[in-house]
């Protein structure tokens, strides 16, 4: 009996042991397990997927903001310059219609002036004329008043008649 060595023994052990994890149901449970397992994994996968497919509908929505951003920052910066543009037109134009009204005003202000100054020089002349005028007949009514008098009754007479 050679045959019924450690090794034989070890085999019926063995048989008897898969045996005893049949009949308890060992690869049922297994076998369960597994399937749970599948399963959890395909959920992990379907979910994987949806998230997946989230990200690029995500990634696709702000790509198109993004664009629309870019655009209304390029529309924003177009519509600035030509407010500029048109800010450097309108003070470009107010100036010159500043500095033709100051021009104006000091040119009526020098008209003025020099009227006036042709007003003072009149006034002074005439003042001068009336003085000078005072004392020529001053002195020639000192030196010759009588015959003066007597020729402008002379002509007075003379227009009368």
């Amino acid at each position: 009996m050679e045959w019924m060595d450690n090794s034989f023994w070890a085999l019926i052990g063995l048989v008897l042991f898969i045996g005893l994890l049949m009949y308890v149901g060992v690869p049922r449970v297994i076998g369960t397990m597994l399937d749970k397992k599948i399963k959890q994994i395909e959920t992990d996968i379907s979910e994987a997927k949806r998230l997946r497919e989230e990200a690029a509908a995500l990634l696709a929505e702000y790509e198109q903001k993004r664009v629309a951003a870019e655009a209304e920052a390029e529309g924003i910066i177009t519509a600035a310059k030509e407010e500029a543009a048109r800010l450097t037109a309108e003070a470009q134009t107010s100036l010159a219609e500043l500095v033709a009204r100051r021009t104006k005003s000091v040119e009526d202000k020098i008209a003025q002036a020099e009227a006036q100054a042709i007003a003072e020089v009149r006034a002074r002349s005439a003042d001068l004329a009336v003085e000078a005028a005072r004392t020529v007949l001053t002195s020639e009514m000192s030196n010759k008043g009588g015959q003066v008098i007597d020729k402008a009754i002379a002509d007075v007479g003379n227009r009368l008649n």
